[in-house]
């Protein structure tokens, strides 16, 4: 069963940066695609970026050219590079996984919940 740990969150002044990273347990990144979702204050979960083994990658178009995401080369850890931040990025960000046959841009659409969440780290974008 996999299992997903989230670390790195924490406060951010606008412009600054923060990385998060996702480290797996019970399976490697390398047999599911892996993205990043976030819930801010209006309760709503977003798919910020969602990556397949093979290299395909979604951005959301909010964050597009500020976050870049990767991962390690033994396939254990995800992280997501986040830079410029502004205000509007606060929220909880949870790692999350779900099978390679499903494509990155639906993985991230919302259209339905990756199957494997991890408890989230609250990032906080505040002068």
């Amino acid at each position: 069963q996999l299992q997903l740990v989230e670390s790195g969150g924490g406060l951010a002044q606008p412009g600054g940066s923060l990385n998060l990273s996702c480290t797996a347990s019970g399976a490697s990144f390398e047999y599911y695609n892996v993205g990043w979702y976030r819930q801010g204050s209006t309760g709503e979960r977003e798919g910020v970026s969602c990556s397949s083994s093979g290299g395909a990658v979604h951005y959301v178009d909010s964050v597009k050219g500020r976050f870049t995401v990767s991962r390690s080369k033994d396939g254990k850890i995800f992280y997501l590079e986040m830079n410029n931040l502004q205000p509007e990025d606060s929220a909880a960000y949870y790692c999350v996984a779900d099978s390679l046959l499903i494509g990155v841009q639906r993985m991230c659409s919302g259209e339905r919940p990756p199957r494997y969440w991890g408890q989230g780290t609250q990032v906080t974008v505040s002068a």
